[in-house]
């Protein structure tokens, strides 16, 4: 399930489960929502354990996205897989929510155009 790896001040860091589908998505959202109302302002989803990401898992990331622009925050999706990340590319997503190669990077802010490099470690936990 859902795990939060760091909390600190408006920002949090969860990591997304191996599997974001039908079967979880919602709870994933519900748990997100959660940090949101709790004042989380900067969400940081790490999806470097993501192997399964089906329509209903996206649906949940727009709709964190969406609320979070509404909260004046913004979603970070990180570490997202090579092959995701062409899916989301050919969707047009990356317009919507860009994605950061690395947890770090998706806390700086800095967008490139590859998720490949996950081997930085997290600073912040």
């Amino acid at each position: 399930m859902l795990r939060v790896l760091v909390r600190n001040a408006d920002t949090t860091v969860v990591r997304l489960p191996s599997d974001v589908d039908y079967d979880n998505a919602d709870d994933v959202g519900a748990r997100c929502e959660d940090l949101i109302k709790e004042g989380c302002r900067t969400l940081v989803l790490d999806a470097s354990e993501v192997q399964h990401l089906d329509s209903s898992g996206v649906s949940v990331i727009i709709t964190l996205s969406r609320l979070l622009d509404n909260h004046a925050g913004a979603l970070r999706l990180a570490a997202l897989s090579d092959n995701y990340q062409q899916v989301w590319r050919l969707l047009g997503l990356d317009s919507l929510l860009p994605l950061f190669p690395t947890v770090n990077a998706a806390l700086e802010g800095r967008v490139t155009g590859a998720c490949a490099d996950t081997s930085q470690p997290l600073d912040h936990a």
